[in-house]
């Protein structure tokens, strides 16, 4: 499936963009607590170190070639998500994941921005 087959896309991902600039400027000594953090401000929770290893299993799998785009990742964490979590919940996770355990990952989102025409 092409990024532009996920609803509302350009939505999510100028979320995902927001989210991440307005990220707490003061950061913890565990990264995980402040993703988990995060996280929290999109209505996602759960064990810090599960949606931490969910995230970075997302940065492996595009290391590996396993998933080849941002498209394929949000569809990666959507299944890792409770089974009420949202689209946009997916694509948010993923904004706020690549730029703390994968910030060479960023630019994926700005191709779905730009492919998308957001």
């Amino acid at each position: 499936m092409t990024a532009s087959g996920w609803p509302a896309i350009r939505i999510v991902t100028a979320a995902c963009a927001a989210l991440t600039i307005a990220a707490p400027a003061t950061a913890h000594a565990d990264p995980d607590t402040d993703f988990a953090n995060q996280l929290h401000t999109v209505g996602v929770y759960g064990p810090k170190d599960y949606n931490a290893w969910i995230a970075k299993i997302a940065c492996e799998r595009l290391d590996r070639g396993v998933d080849h785009n941002a498209a394929d990742s949000a569809r990666f964490i959507s299944r890792q998500l409770p089974k009420d979590a949202t689209t946009a919940q997916a694509w948010q996770f993923l904004g706020m994941a690549y730029p703390v355990y994968c910030p060479d990952k960023e630019v994926l989102l700005r191709q779905v921005a730009e492919t998308s025409g957001g």
